[in-house]
């Protein structure tokens, strides 16, 4: 009958519960005689490492759901809710746990990464290793929105509808190893890589590298036509280009040829269908633009 007896309601104040939920979970694990292993800014569970915690919040990176301290509990330890409350509270084996610290860190303010003096090795890296016209190249230069940095990275740069940078986004320009891209800390999603034009249409990317190889494959009137590319696949850049050029009306969708790029399609496709625009899917062969880029490089120097 003793589950029974542990069953029977038991009140908590609002205080109780906000200090149940703010438990900083690496402080609890600990308490259990538990050894959390740092990963970054967060820690991993010994027991399940796709589960990680950072303060009062937890995330299971393999079922993608995470909450706070109760839920947590909840789910490590099997325990019904009161029974988690009652051990975070410190009722249940006389042990107290620290409340997690606010996160104080500021967000940085955005900066353009520092230029190098030269552009040689960008020129290099996106002629040689990715193909991309020269032309192409020193037009988006020649707008400000692309250059190399100190630590010889491409630097796409994305401008507000003022023409302040907002946005950049970098990417490495060694051949060896992984290639390394992040957007710059601070940076305002919206405003990412873009270049308007001064028909009606917009094409809209994943990657700058991407939208500069579309350009590269398929010159013919570039200049004319507006350009995105998300960073990402998020639609919120290509409505900050719908906001600011209330004439687009045709928007072309280039994403990625895989499971995240189509299903970004799908959901972009019915926002801007609802918004009456004209929407049409353009698809790469392979996985991106670039990679057909490549391909049709690689081809010339067989035939030749």
């Amino acid at each position: 009958m003793k589950g029974h007896v542990m069953s029977k309601f038991i009140y908590f104040t609002p205080e109780e519960k906000a200090r149940a939920q703010n438990t900083d979970l690496v402080s609890l694990l600990r308490a259990q005689g538990e050894r959390p292993v740092r990963s970054g800014r967060e820690f991993r569970t010994p027991n399940d490492p796709s589960i990680t915690v950072r303060g009062n919040k937890w995330f299971d990176h393999s079922a993608r759901v995470g909450g706070y301290a109760v839920s947590f509990v909840q789910r490590y330890y099997r325990l019904p809710y009161q029974e988690a409350v009652l051990l975070l509270l410190g009722r249940k084996n006389n042990k107290s746990f620290e409340q997690a610290k606010p996160a104080k860190e500021a967000p940085k303010p955005f900066a353009l990464p520092e230029p190098y003096g030269t552009m040689r090795r960008m020129y290099a890296c996106l002629m040689r290793q990715r193909h991309i016209d020269r032309e192409v190249i020193s037009a988006f230069v020649h707008e400000k929105l692309l250059y190399e940095d100190r630590h010889h990275n491409c630097v796409f740069v994305g401008l507000d509808d003022s023409g302040e940078a907002k946005h950049a986004h970098i990417r490495s320009t060694n051949s060896e190893g992984r290639v390394f891209r992040m957007n710059i800390e601070g940076s305002a999603s919206e405003h990412c890589f873009h270049k308007n034009g001064t028909d009606k249409s917009l094409y809209v990317f994943e990657a700058p590298i991407d939208l500069l190889s579309h350009i590269t494959l398929y010159p013919y009137g570039w200049q004319e036509h507006s350009y995105v590319a998300c960073c990402g696949t998020s639609i919120q850049p290509v409505l900050e280009r719908l906001r600011q050029n209330p004439k687009l009306d045709m928007v072309y969708l280039c994403l990625d040829n895989d499971d995240a790029g189509n299903d970004a399609c799908d959901r972009m496709t019915d926002t801007l269908e609802d918004m009456g625009l004209d929407v049409e899917r353009l698809c790469p062969v392979r996985k991106d633009w670039n990679d057909d880029l490549c391909a049709k490089f690689e081809r010339k120097e067989k035939d030749t």
